[in-house]
C-alpha cells in the first residue's frame, strides 16, 4: 500500500465535505482522479478508509470509516515526527551558513 500527502489530503477533504466530488473540487483535481486515488486506498488495505453511497435524487456521499480516520492520524503523526527529525539533523548544517 502506498499512502502519501495527496491521498491523505483527499481523505481529509472527504471527511470535511462528505463528498468525493466536493473533495476533488477543493483539491483542484478531476473526479476521475479522485475516484482512482480513493479506489487505490480502499483496495490497499484489509478494510476501507471510506464508504460511499451512490448519488441520485436522494444524494450520495462519502464518509470516512474509523480506519480512515486512524490512517490520517497515523500519517500526520509520522509526518510531524519526520519533520522534527529532519530539523534536528539539518540544524548542524544550517549552523555553518
Amino acid at each position: 500500500a502506498s499512502i502519501g500527502p495527496g491521498k491523505v489530503a483527499l481523505l481529509e477533504q472527504i471527511a470535511a465535505h462528505g463528498s468525493l466530488s466536493q473533495a476533488a473540487r477543493v483539491l483542484g483535481m478531476s473526479y476521475r482522479r479522485a475516484w482512482l486515488l480513493l479506489d487505490d486506498i480502499n483496495n490497499s488495505f484489509a478494510e476501507p478508509a471510506v464508504v460511499t453511497a451512490t448519488g441520485g435524487r436522494h444524494g450520495g456521499g462519502a464518509q470516512l470509516t474509523a480506519f480512515g480516520e486512524e490512517l490520517i492520524t497515523r500519517y500526520r503523526e509520522l509526518e510531524q515526527a519526520t519533520e522534527k527529525q529532519a530539523a534536528r539533523k539539518l540544524a548542524r548544517v544550517a549552523a555553518r551558513a
